[in-house]
């Protein structure tokens, strides 16, 4: 029988075996969020949690996509930097959090609960605190109840912290008041617009010399932008319409149902006020008749508008059997009654009579069978949907598609920016610009719908650089550029001779061009039609000060009439100082937060796994 011991070379080698899987186990753990590596790294003795970072960068990635409106890869997002934003804000807090704990900052339990208890995404239909609600939000968001509410009392202990270092901080008052003084600051100024006709001389037709070298020297204007080479088959409710049979039948049935639309009885624009009793509403009448008193002054001394007395467009049908013999036995507008109501004595005022209307079937056939023909097509196009699908799966073409179905194929060049010549149709189409914006070459065909019930699929076969147009098939838009650039060119040396006569003594006001007057111009004021650096250019100048502004089509000579201090005792001042107060106030506090975490991270020390952050960022590629 063999000892229970076994031979030492065989127990050594199993031991061996083991303390390998081991290692290799520990190594594979520290690439994965479940496993051994807890943390990306730590500030004093807080570790940052590694699914703290993950989700951290999810967040920050999924916020930068709502403000651009478009997809980003972690390749885009760590171009732009991004995960180092997340990593520094992460370890800013950490320093914060660390210190609060060192210094024995801390909530208790009751103030989490309170915070629990108040958050509206924990609370049910009735407005009250749901458990489940509660539990099943943090699952969504990969957090457990204990690792919500140790997170929740980190925020609050370092909230509370940062609200003791930046406490009772605030500018001085002289600083508000010189923030005040520059805002408000206002300029007189005088503007001198240079247009085509105070040219000394006609602008001579170009030479295809001027031209060449215009277009030689301009060539990004020219040039088409980065465009896709796109195949796509689509079919739209359009296409099918005329091959599609509508019966006689139809469009009778059709015109019957809606018999109520096309043949309409005589409707009268009508209000009606009600008395207490026939003795008052029969003396309002008079009073009417005989010129004392209108329908509107009745209806304010009862204290009611006319909204409240108007009854609308009605027939004969909607009123009762005798006001619908007065109203309707007016031969023209004016008032009926007064006549017994179930509310009362009345009295209507007939505004408008619409004549009925009498549509026969011949006169709305053809839009009836329009209308018919397309709500059949969209439910045709539909039924195209997993046919085509099916098609795509199986590895078909978009040639073979347009071979063996309904479909369109047809091509593209496609740029965002620029709509295509070629495809104009579906090149209008939102949700085709969106797909074709998004696909890249080699990416699957996938069906899309169109805004109209249409259907298509696309493929970018290629991706055309940059094109400089030729100087023929553009001569025309290089003419208008080049005319706009010698008009400008012109104007501006013009706007510099008047502005070199008026410093040597000549009156602004007997120069050639149109002169305007812009009284108390703000540092942010908008002026119509003027560049957006006028204004910038006027509180660069000092008063009597002269400039030139260039145009999108000439000039603008600028002198400043007078620099107004702003007013201390103006009556918005108060509000306006407060606001910048407050502004200010915000900026220095954080500044303040700021230095104070700089701080602590170099007291405390910054430990970073780096091999760690890599295995998280791996896991977004």
């Amino acid at each position: 029988m063999a000892k229970s011991g076994g031979n030492p070379i065989t127990r050594g080698i199993v031991w061996v075996i083991l303390l390998l899987l081991i290692v290799g186990l520990a190594g594979f753990g520290a690439t994965n969020f479940g496993g051994s590596t807890r943390s990306i790294g730590s500030v004093g003795d807080t570790e940052i949690d590694i699914d703290r970072y993950a989700r951290a960068v999810q967040q920050e990635l999924r916020s930068f996509e709502a403000q651009t409106g478009q997809r980003v890869t972690f390749q885009q997002a760590q171009s732009l930097g991004l995960d180092r934003v997340v990593l520094r804000r992460l370890v800013a807090l950490a320093a914060l959090e660390d210190e609060a704990d060192s210094i024995g900052i801390s909530v208790g339990d009751a103030e989490i609960r309170d915070e629990v208890l108040q958050t509206p995404a924990f609370q049910g239909v009735s407005g009250q605190f749901d458990r489940e609600a509660y539990e099943f939000a943090l699952e969504n968001a990969g957090l457990s109840v204990s690792e919500y509410e140790q997170s929740l009392r980190d925020e609050i202990s370092r909230t509370l912290l940062q609200g003791a270092v930046v406490a009772g901080i605030a500018p001085p008052e002289t600083f508000v008041d010189t923030l005040y003084g520059y805002a408000r600051e206002t300029r007189d100024l005088t503007l001198l617009r240079l247009t085509r006709s105070d040219l000394e001389e006609p602008i001579p037709a170009p030479s295809d010399a001027d031209l060449q070298a215009f277009y030689d020297e301009n060539p990004d204007r020219f040039t088409l932008p980065e465009r896709k080479r796109i195949t796509y088959a689509w079919l739209t409710p359009e296409m099918l319409v005329d091959d599609l049979p509508v019966s006689e039948d139809e469009l009778r049935r059709l015109y019957e149902d809606r018999a109520a639309e096309f043949n309409q009885p005589e409707r009268r624009l009508v209000e009606r006020l009600v008395f207490s009793d026939l003795d008052a509403a029969q003396a309002a009448a008079d009073a009417i008749e005989a010129g004392e008193t209108d329908f509107d002054t009745l209806v304010e001394d009862r204290g009611l508008s006319l909204d409240d007395v108007d009854l609308g467009e009605v027939a004969r049908d909607d009123l009762s059997s005798d006001a619908a013999d007065a109203v309707f036995g007016l031969g023209s507008t004016g008032i009926a009654g007064p006549v017994e109501t179930g509310l009362g004595p009345a009295l209507f005022r007939v505004n408008a009579i619409l004549r009925a209307q009498e549509t026969p079937f011949e006169d709305v056939r053809d839009d009836l069978r329009a209308e018919f023909a397309i709500d059949a097509a969209r439910r045709a196009v539909e039924v195209e949907r997993e046919p085509i699908e099916d098609l795509l799966a199986g590895g078909a073409t978009l040639e073979e598609i347009g071979d063996e179905t309904p479909f369109q194929t047809a091509e593209i060049l496609f740029s965002p920016e620029t709509p295509s010549v070629t495809g104009a149709d579906i090149d209008a189409y939102e949700a085709f610009r969106q797909a074709a914006a998004r696909t890249e070459p080699g990416d699957f065909p996938e069906l899309v719908e169109l805004e109209d019930g249409g259907l298509f699929a696309l493929r970018v076969d290629e991706i055309v650089p940059p094109t400089l147009q030729p100087l023929a098939d553009v001569e025309v838009e290089v003419i208008e550029a080049w005319d706009a650039a010698e008009q400008r060119a012109r104007l501006t040396d013009r706007a510099e001779s008047i502005v070199a006569e008026v410093e040597g003594g000549a009156e602004l006001s007997e120069q050639p061009g149109t002169a305007v007057q812009e009284l108390g111009v703000l540092r942010d004021a908008f002026l119509e039609n003027t560049p957006d650096s006028l204004v910038e250019t006027a509180f660069n100048l000092e008063e009597g000060g002269l400039a030139v502004v260039p145009t999108d089509t000439g000039a603008i000579v600028l002198r400043v009439d007078a620099v107004n201090p702003a007013d201390p005792d103006a009556p918005e001042a108060t509000e306006i100082k407060d606001s910048l107060r407050q502004s200010a106030g915000q900026g220095v506090a954080q500044d303040v937060t700021e230095a104070f975490t700089g701080a602590l991270e170099r007291q405390k020390g910054i430990q970073l796994n780096q091999q760690a952050v890599t295995a998280v960022n791996q896991q977004f590629n």
